[in-house]
């Protein structure tokens, strides 16, 4: 197996902890999905995605409906996609993808997280060349071969295929996922959920002690309702 399927494994158990921060995330991916292209899933590829990805988390249909509701009124305010990146202690770089109608409010809230824990917010591109950009996605594995699906999914970026319990997973780089999931969707194959991840080309090994130390910067910096998702280098 390659780094994607470790790098999964590896954050499976903590993805989408809690089931109101889920929604919450997936309420803010549904907002910049319509305000981006629009209300109707049928001509919006990315409200498709953001859909699937409800339905995997057990986000009820009233929600969704209402959330896409709201997004459409004009008088919402947009949520602007901000990217930080810094170091928590003992050299382990953080990456923070970040959703936010107020990024001064952001900028301060991520910048005390990372002073009262002993880390340092850098500037942009100080450490997002440490983390290959990837897409995803896990579809249905029922009836279908993960071997055959590779093979036929590389002509259009596909890197990584495996399957477990969930389904059949699919990486690729960023910059394919419009080609994969026009086909997947050409097939009639069920697209479970999708989405996008920033996987370490390296990690470091840190002691139980200094874990411990990057643990908690991680933990103040996932419950801000402003963070999407967190990635670092830290072997876990």
């Amino acid at each position: 197996m390659g780094r994607a399927f470790e790098f999964r494994k590896a954050r499976k158990m903590k993805r989408w902890s809690a089931m109101s921060k889920a929604f919450t995330r997936i309420g803010k991916d549904i907002v910049i999905a319509v305000k981006e292209g629009g209300p109707d899933p049928a001509a919006n590829a990315r409200l498709r995605a953001v859909i699937q990805n409800a339905k995997s988390v057990n986000m009820p249909k009233d929600n969704v409906e209402r959330a896409i509701k709201r997004a459409s009124d004009k008088s919402l305010g947009e949520y602007k996609e901000v990217l930080f990146e810094g170091y928590a202690p003992h050299g382990i770089a953080i990456l923070i993808e970040t959703a936010t109608d107020n990024n001064t409010r952001t900028v301060a809230n991520i910048r005390s997280y990372f002073n009262k824990c002993n880390g340092s917010l850098g500037t942009s591109g100080s450490v997002e060349f440490m983390f290959d950009h990837t897409c995803n996605f896990c579809i249905n594995a029922e009836g279908l071969d993960p071997e055959e699906i590779e093979l036929e999914m590389i002509d259009f970026g596909a890197e990584e295929v495996f399957d477990d319990e969930e389904g059949i997973h699919i990486y690729a780089p960023f910059e394919s996922f419009g080609a994969i999931q026009k086909e997947l969707e050409l097939r009639d194959l069920e697209i479970l959920s999708s989405g996008f991840e920033r996987i370490p080309q390296i990690t470091k090994e840190l002691s139980e002690e200094d874990a411990a130390d990057v643990e908690k910067l991680l933990e103040k910096i996932e419950e801000d309702d402003d963070v999407q998702n967190v990635y670092h280098t830290m072997k876990e």
